[in-house]
């Protein structure tokens, strides 16, 4: 009989709030993992019942089919010890890699059936602290199995280059740490249609995502190429800007860029916070797009995607994953940028500031080359066969490479080539994460003593109660998975007369369903606590 494939993770997937492109790639991901469903079984352990019950019911909303056979399981997470022990996993996957990857790795080494593959995937890169969390991935339990995917191939490359700094920094060139892959987020091509625009009437720039200098791109390089085409002559009633997406309430970044088209005479239009509908109408009425990232923030792109699934050619910079995006001069036209060799401001004054203040340090020091900007958008601009030309290739190549069923395929295949990495199992269980905290080890001086092999335990009075049943065990709520009363029946029959710490340890590993040492101390020191179980001589008497 074939074992179940079960797939785990620790995340829901879909998040309500506000909207923000790494809940959308989340939300996308699971809608096309669940319609490919490649598993027998999805279990998702979550952090609190309202959560849960939350998922449950997204979860049969967006895959009937695979709740109607149980196929879902929706846990709290206080349970993954003893699922882990209980069940064959073939791989857990996070939503982000940065939070708890590392420390479910451990728990993994820990307490499961086998070392199955644990992924996560990488959202933005820039942030001041991601060397701390960064951190936590280097250490000695991190396997072949263990893996961060990253969205692009200049994520990967940044990945990677903040371990190399994490190893020489704090010298641990030989401790391993997580490999690093590259599996692009997708689109459903589907949903973007294009509209087969005629070509006359001005040309329609179109910039699509946060308008902001600080956190996506500086739109004046942008303008400042337009006024330079027009003083080389170009008519200006021959372009029209678009800029839409998130604007920020009392921004006074926009009323700048209004001034300035002004000044030059540039048909501006801003249409702030679009709906999905409207968003197909601006794509629809747009020639090209024009995207010129210069902030670290952004790895991938997904709004270029996007705009090649809706049939239109692209002007980007040539900067991070806008390079795996635009084939230059098939789909569109990469812009040179000139970035910094030394950072030292940003770097000594991040960890200080807000995350805006030193993206925006970084961002200023990154140029998107004006005039090579200004003759891109200038041969889109006066050739509408080229637009049209690159924008069928656009979508053909997103089509062929981005959707997400292509998508999901790679993550499958990543999941099972991870399983074949060979492992030292043994090795790996009893190795702690140094950034855990140890709390016997850190506060283990507090107590009069600690728990020792030869203290002597005998039956308390309420232990005798219970034993004869007319007391009973009295379990706050999240202790039901650590306590099992008829273990607490047994500890008293075995202390009817005195008995060894160590004795009694060893008896609790023996049972029909042995406990492991860890957990049957706490049933040692969980029944002293409530006289279930007393020492016969109290060493501090």
């Amino acid at each position: 009989m074939n074992e179940k494939r079960i797939w785990g993770t620790l995340d829901p997937f879909y998040e309500s709030g506000a909207v923000l492109g790494r809940k959308v790639a989340n939300a996308r991901f699971m809608d096309f993992l669940l319609r490919a469903d490649p598993f027998d079984e999805y279990h998702f352990f979550l952090g609190s019942e309202a959560a849960a019950r939350a998922q449950r019911e997204t979860l049969q909303r967006m895959a009937p089919s695979i709740a109607a056979r149980g196929g879902f399981s929706v846990m709290d997470r206080r349970e993954l010890p003893s699922r882990l022990a209980a069940t064959r996993y073939h791989c857990f996957h996070q939503s982000d890699c940065m939070t708890l990857q590392p420390h479910l790795a451990r728990l993994r080494n820990a307490r499961s059936r086998r070392i199955f593959p644990i992924t996560g995937v990488t959202h933005s890169l820039s942030y001041a602290d991601y060397g701390r969390l960064f951190l936590q991935h280097v250490w000695p339990g991190a396997t072949p199995r263990d893996c961060i995917v990253s969205t692009s191939t200049a994520g990967v490359a940044a990945v990677e280059n903040h371990f190399e700094a994490l190893r020489q920094g704090y010298g641990l060139e030989s401790v391993p740490g997580p490999v690093v892959r590259r599996i692009p987020l997708g689109i459903d091509p589907q949903t973007f249609e294009p509209a087969g625009r005629s070509g006359q009437g001005p040309c329609s720039l179109l910039v699509f995502g946060r308008i902001s200098h600080y956190s996506k791109m500086d739109l004046l390089p942008l303008l400042r190429a337009l006024h330079r085409l027009f003083s080389d002559g170009l008519d200006p009633a021959s372009v029209r800007l678009v800029l839409a997406g998130w604007t920020e309430d009392n921004d006074d970044y926009t009323p700048v860029l209004r001034e300035l088209a002004a000044n030059i005479g540039l048909d501006l239009v801003i249409r702030a916070r679009p709906t999905e509908a409207e968003k197909t109408a601006i794509f629809h009425e747009a020639d090209v797009f024009v995207s010129i990232a210069d902030n670290p923030q952004e790895t991938f792109g997904i709004t270029v995607l996007e705009a090649g699934a809706f049939g239109l050619p692209a002007v980007v910079s040539d900067y991070d994953g806008y390079k795996d995006l635009v084939r230059h001069e098939v789909t569109g036209l990469l812009v040179p940028t000139v970035g910094p060799q030394c950072t030292d401001e940003a770097d000594l004054m991040a960890p200080f500031t807000y995350d805006n203040h030193y993206h925006l340090l970084l961002a200023q020091q990154t140029a998107v080359q004006i005039p090579a900007l200004a003759e891109s958008l200038h041969r889109l601009i006066a050739d509408p066969d080229l637009r049209r030309t690159m924008g069928q290739a656009a979508r053909e190549r997103v089509c062929r490479q981005f959707a997400w069923p292509q998508v999901i395929e790679q993550y499958v295949r990543l999941w099972d080539e991870l399983n074949d990495e060979p492992v030292d199992e043994a090795s790996l269980r009893g190795v702690a994460h140094p950034a855990q905290v140890q709390f016997a080890r850190v506060f283990g001086h507090y107590p009069t003593q600690s728990l020792h092999k030869d203290m002597l335990l005998a039956a308390g009075r309420t232990g005798q109660g219970l034993y004869r049943g007319r007391d009973f065990p009295l379990l706050y709520a999240g202790l039901e998975r650590v306590i099992d009363p008829e273990v607490l029946k047994h500890m008293v029959f075995l202390a009817r007369k005195p008995v060894t710490v160590a004795e009694m340890l060893e008896r609790l590993g023996g049972l029909d369903n042995p406990l492991d040492p860890g957990r049957a101390e706490y049933h040692v020191l969980w029944a002293l606590k409530h006289d279930i179980l007393e020492l016969t001589v109290f060493a501090g008497s």
